[in-house]
């Protein structure tokens, strides 16, 4: 399989599968342009390599129709702007009028397609529509980790119609989020937050047997601690995955993999900002009160076994954060991980949202682009993104 860099690109049509779904306001102004930023080296690679430069990438869920909300035209010109260099914008992903756009084309050129979900055959996989995708270009460039666990066709069905190859985006979210599964740098931490342990269930049994230590943080953690046999009051829990909790912890003991639990948590009246509240052991949490948030004590002990981490991974808020008297938990945690010498490897929403928000973003190895993708990848999925270009094999082993 060849990387970017050794195939000869010159004058060549290069279709490039980016993943610019990015978060915008109703009027299509974007929100945040991460994942727009992080598209750049490959796209200004191409274009200094003298390629024709052809973007494709879905926004939105427009369910195979245009939706005037999700055209890519604020998109196009916001990249203008980050490459300081025109960018065409196309009314279509394909047809005469893309074709006509490509035949104008110059070396170093760049252009970007419609919203590629504005045709059903996109999300159905449409062998049809892969190969009017595919007429369009010489070579096909996957750097949409985002979109990496879609089985479309502009992620897998024109792979399979054209010579292609992994971006430079896709290969560094492959090599970085290898080393949290598979990667030499020990003792591994895991700390994963968020409110279901149901959303997680997977990802917690390969983390299990593949770091030293696993930190749970967030309403999940409130299923644990039902496990165990703590009274956890009003706390809101998956009452149907107490069992599953059960077993993740006897296989975290099988595995010599330490689990790690709230020893002190904040605890809410009610579930508002403006809750009476007040910090309490785990084992002493009032009837009628909710657990909101990881206590003092408990990112004291997270921060100990974070700054020991030679490879640290965090996905998913350790409390109601959104809420500033539930915050401390989740901002305690992300400042551990911004500031231990190790490998650190964020994703997930709520989670980047945090490391931006505080300005942590430089003390965090690598952040990650994928979301969904993220997460089945570390529970170990093939990602039809990745089989297709055939990179997992590569970078992984």
């Amino acid at each position: 399989m060849q990387s970017l860099r050794e195939v000869d690109v010159r004058d060549k049509r290069v279709l490039v599968r980016v993943d610019f779904n990015v978060p915008t306001d109703k009027k299509g102004n974007i929100i945040d342009d991460t994942r727009i930023r992080e598209s750049l080296p490959t796209l200004r690679y191409l274009i200094d390599q003298g390629a024709r430069v052809i973007a494709v990438s879905h926004l939105g869920r427009p369910k195979g129709k245009p939706v005037d909300e999700y055209r890519m035209d604020k998109v196009a010109e916001h990249l203008s702007h980050l490459l300081k260099k025109p960018v065409v914008k196309v009314d279509d992903c394909i047809g005469p009028k893309v074709k006509e756009a490509i035949e104008a084309m110059k070396p170093g050129d760049i252009i970007v397609l419609e919203n590629v979900r504005f045709h059903p055959g996109e999300e159905k996989n449409d062998p049809e529509f892969s190969r009017q995708l595919a007429e369009l270009a010489d070579i096909y460039v996957n750097d949409a980790f985002g979109a990496a666990h879609r089985a479309h066709a502009s992620i897998s069905g024109v792979a399979t119609l054209l010579p292609s190859v992994p971006g430079f985006l896709l290969e560094k979210e492959v090599t970085m989020l290898s080393k949290v599964i598979n990667g030499a740098e020990k003792p591994k931490v895991a700390i994963v937050g968020g409110a279901k342990v149901s959303d997680k269930l997977s990802l917690l049994k390969n983390l299990v047997k593949n770091i030293d230590v696993l930190i749970i943080g967030g309403a999940m953690a409130n299923t644990f601690l039902k496990a165990q046999g703590y009274n956890i009051g009003k706390s809101v829990f998956e009452e149907s995955l107490v069992g599953k909790a059960r077993e993740i912890i006897d296989y975290a003991r099988a595995c010599n993999t330490q689990l790690l639990l709230p020893v002190d948590v904040v605890v809410a009246d009610h579930f508002a900002e403006d809750a009476e509240h007040k910090t309490v052991p785990v084992d002493q949490v009032p009837e009628g009160w909710m657990i909101l948030d990881i206590g003092p004590e408990t990112v004291k002990k997270y921060q100990e076994y974070i700054d020991q981490a030679r490879t640290v991974f965090w996905n998913g808020p350790m409390g109601v954060y959104e809420f500033e008297a539930f915050s401390s938990g989740t901002n305690g945690v992300a400042r551990a991980v911004a500031s231990a010498a190790a490998i650190s490897v964020v994703g997930g929403g709520d989670s980047l949202a945090v490391v931006y928000n505080l300005g942590l973003q430089n003390g965090i190895t690598h952040i990650s682009t994928g979301g969904g993708a993220t997460l089945e990848f570390l529970e170990g999925k093939k990602l039809p993104g990745l089989e297709s270009c055939d990179c997992r094999q590569q970078l992984v082993g």
